[in-house]
């Protein structure tokens, strides 16, 4: 299967991982191996768990992954990293990867309905399977589509947006991308359309991660990503859109708190110190790698380090 992806801030992201040889470490979002390659490179007789929940992305791995020893690949989403490394009977890991960005071969393959620019129909699922957003847009009543679209998409036209859908289901049922995008497009003001790319964007984004369950999902994970490292281990994370690396970085915050006594006090008495820190603030795609691959352009990656358990 061909499953063509080019892993983003590539360099970067290896760099921030700090590889160990003889080190464990998990790709939460494997993909088509790119970030996953590159840690093997970096690996003496260490360890790889690559996770993916996409079974197209499974196929692939194991095509170019499977003959390594050095790698188990796990389909599951990385919401059951604990329970998966448990199984597998891994205690502590080394470094953690998540890249929260749908890849290239879902955004280009029209029939997955990722793409607001193929008419496909509207399906958006990463694991192939639950809920659509087909299922989502002729469903849902015209209030909570519109909650998603704001909170999801932070779309400031969400209310006319849910207000057409509803309007033009109750005739057919939307059933593709294009038929979508068009509803969206006429519910914007046309000055609002000549700016920040196309229309629909924000919206299909917020129907993507209501299908997927992306930030509750991320959400609940962090907090078993960060506790599943080693002492000197490392999470990097690379993120796709504000409502992400907000969460990213505030969970990263409050992991490297320390101390929480009024300042006031002579000692402290809390007794809390800080159990990560940051190795450096975040990273963004250079100029170079914008001309290669300018879906790159929104991605930020940040990255903790353990202090202790």
């Amino acid at each position: 299967m061909e499953f063509n992806h080019i892993s983003v801030l590539l360099d970067e992201t290896i760099q921030s991982l700090d590889i160990k040889e003889n080190g464990i470490y998990v790709d939460c979002t494997a993909g088509g191996g790119g970030h996953s390659s590159a840690i093997l490179r970096a690996l003496g007789d260490g360890r790889l768990i690559a996770f993916d929940q996409d079974p197209d992305a499974i196929e692939v791995l194991n095509e170019r992954l499977g003959a390594d020893r050095r790698v188990t690949i796990v389909r599951s989403n990385f919401e059951n990293l604990r329970q998966v490394l448990s199984e597998l009977g891994i205690d502590k890991v080394d470094g953690i990867l998540a890249d929260l960005g749908v890849s290239s071969h879902q955004l280009d393959t029209a029939e997955r309905g990722f793409s607001v620019h193929n008419d496909a129909p509207l399906d958006m699922r990463m694991s192939q399977s639950g809920t659509s957003a087909a299922d989502l847009v002729n469903t849902l009543g015209e209030r909570e589509l519109a909650r998603i679209i704001t909170s999801y998409g932070e779309e400031k036209f969400a209310r006319s947006i849910a207000r057409n859908i509803v309007k033009e289901r109750s005739v057919e049922p939307i059933t593709t991308t294009l038929r979508l995008a068009e509803i969206i497009k006429y519910s914007i003001p046309a000055a609002a359309r000549r700016s920040g790319g196309h229309p629909a964007r924000k919206t299909f984004q917020a129907l993507r991660i209501a299908v997927n369950g992306e930030l509750d999902k991320l959400s609940d994970t962090l907090d078993d990503m960060f506790d599943l490292l080693k002492a000197g281990g490392r999470l990097s994370i690379i993120t796709f859109h504000s409502l992400e690396d907000r969460m990213v970085k505030k969970r990263f915050s409050q992991f490297c708190e320390g101390c929480t006594c009024p300042k006031e006090f002579p000692v402290c008495v809390c007794g809390k110190t800080p159990r990560g820190e940051l190795p450096f603030k975040f990273v963004t795609a250079s100029e170079e790698e914008l001309e290669r691959n300018p879906r790159s352009r929104s991605a930020t990656l940040r990255t903790i380090e353990k202090l202790h358990d």
